[in-house]
């Protein structure tokens, strides 16, 4: 497992606009907060005083560090601090995105319902793109088998009751490395 730091404003690699905005976000901040950003873009250290850590390699207090990371969370140039589980090394070997055709007046009431839902570890609304992906709920399911997914899915299900139409569920066939944007530490490029 791995703790991350994710910036608010990452996008997939090439768009140079998310790139920049991103970056503008940091460039507002002191030199302290983008040497902050810098030591912290791929992953808090697993010490029990991670923020000493940081605190130890850009030259200030542990709790100098914690302060500014909270007061950049909460102007949105970080998006959140989490924990990133490797899911295969803990034995969840069947990853499951299960996509759903909800009706669009109750997909926010549900989407926070399905959220809260014991084994879904991400839920999201998504557009439509018809006439050949009519589905807007996302809910990703990990089990120790597919049929462990399929019986967490079957739970989803029953959930959305009538306000679903149609359902799949989408199962990882690789691992793919989960990292947010980085900065460069020469340039400050995104």
């Amino acid at each position: 497992m791995s703790v991350s730091t994710c910036p608010s404003r990452s996008a997939p690699t090439g768009d140079e606009k998310n790139h920049e905005a991103l970056d503008r976000g940091v460039q507002g901040r002191d030199a302290a907060d983008r040497a902050i950003v810098l030591a912290t873009q791929a992953g808090l250290p697993l010490v029990s005083d991670p923020w000493g850590a940081v605190g130890r390699e850009v030259g200030m207090s542990g709790e100098a560090v914690l302060e500014r990371m909270q007061a950049m969370q909460a102007s949105g140039v970080i998006r959140r601090v989490a924990a990133v589980p490797n899911h295969y090394r803990l034995g969840y070997v069947a990853n499951g995105m299960t996509v759903w055709d909800v009706d669009d007046a109750q997909i926010a009431r549900l989407g926070r319902e399905v959220a809260a839902i014991e084994g879904v570890s991400h839920c999201y609304r998504r557009p439509r793109h018809l006439p050949h992906w009519p589905y807007n709920l996302f809910a990703m399911l990990h089990g120790h088998s597919v049929d462990e997914v399929e019986r967490q899915a079957a739970v989803l299900r029953e959930h959305l009751g009538e306000a679903c139409r149609d359902h799949r569920i989408l199962y990882s066939s690789r691992i793919l490395k989960k990292t947010g944007l980085r900065l460069s530490r020469r340039t400050g490029q995104a």
